[in-house]
Order: C-alpha cells, then sequence, then structure tokens
C-alpha cells in the first residue's frame, strides 16, 4: 500500500500519527497530537497580536491589573465562532459540545494577543492531561516573567505561539522574580 493511501487510512479513522506531522500538507491540515497534547492548526490559527501592546507599553497595558477584562470579546462571538470552528477546521475532534472546549486565545490576552481576530482563537479541549488548564498556567507564568522584565514581550508570544507544550515545558521551571 502506498504511503500516502497508509497516511489517509490513520487520518480517515480519526487517530493521528505523529508521522504524518512529517507531511507537509497534511501537518498544516491537521493539530500536533502526541501524549495528550494538543496544539491548534497552524494554518487555521497561526496567533496574531494585539497592535495597542508593545514592549514599551506592558506597564499599561497588560500589567495592569483587569486590563484583559477591558478588551475580551463577549462570549456571544466566542460561542458563534467555537461552533463555526468545530464545524469547520476543527471536525476532527468529531465533537461539537461547546462544553467540551474552552475558545482560547492562542497568544492570551495577557500576552499581548489580537481579542477577536479568529487566527487567534480556538477551540481548546479541556480533557486530558495538557488540554487548555495547563495551558493557561504557562501564559500566567509569561505574564509574570514578562511583566518582571525577565523575558521581553514578543519572546512569550513567539513561544506561546510557535509551541505552546514546549514553551510550558520551558518557563514553568522558572522563578518569577518579585
Amino acid at each position: 500500500m502506498s504511503e500516502i493511501f497508509k497516511i489517509l487510512r490513520i487520518l480517515s479513522s480519526g487517530t493521528l500519527a505523529l508521522a504524518v506531522i512529517a507531511f507537509g500538507v497534511f501537518a498544516q491540515l491537521q493539530p500536533a497530537f502526541a501524549r495528550g497534547i494538543v496544539l491548534p492548526v497552524a494554518k487555521v490559527t497561526p496567533g496574531a497580536i494585539n497592535p495597542n501592546v508593545s514592549q514599551s507599553n506592558i506597564q499599561s497595558t497588560i500589567c495592569v491589573t483587569g486590563y484583559t477584562k477591558t478588551i475580551r470579546p463577549p462570549s456571544s462571538y466566542t460561542t458563534r465562532l467555537k461552533k463555526s470552528q468545530l464545524a469547520g477546521a476543527y471536525a476532527f475532534y468529531h465533537d461539537r459540545v461547546t462544553g467540551h472546549f474552552e475558545e482560547d486565545h492562542l497568544i492570551s490576552l495577557e500576552l499581548g494577543g489580537s481579542p477577536s481576530d479568529p487566527r487567534n482563537l480556538w477551540p481548546e479541549p479541556y480533557a486530558g492531561s495538557a488540554g487548555a488548564r495547563v495551558k493557561d498556567k504557562v501564559e500566567n507564568k509569561l505574564h509574570a516573567l514578562v511583566c518582571s522584565g525577565q523575558v521581553p514581550l514578543t519572546v512569550a508570544q513567539h513561544a506561546i505561539a510557535s509551541n505552546w507544550y514546549v514553551a510550558y515545558k520551558k518557563y514553568m521551571p522558572i522563578k518569577v522574580k518579585k
């Protein structure tokens, strides 16, 4: 059986193998699943930043307690987007129960992510050992590191957008200086 048919059979069975990640087109259209870790579909959700946040103004934007509440999109918008994504680009989850997912900002608002750009929002599963609640921990840690001056804003944004789980493993052990 040719390699392409083996890959198609794997994809149609609902199981994604790590080997698939090496095949360009398929890698762009499928998320990375490895040991319960779910990354967004990079072609659909590459991340987007808020142009109103920069390194020079973090002390008056993202580092201000309550800042994200002032820019967070309404749940009516995020729920509508989540339903659309679960029926479209993220249909491979085979689950359209919106309560099973957090409509997550890939680059979080607390790291200067765009509030409502669909390229920065994705339905992240709550389930699994490395789901939405685990990603929240690294977002909080990176926020503290950025606001304490230990990590530049753009470095944190790139780390979380390129692979949040790699960022988790890299930054979670670092102590935040007060």
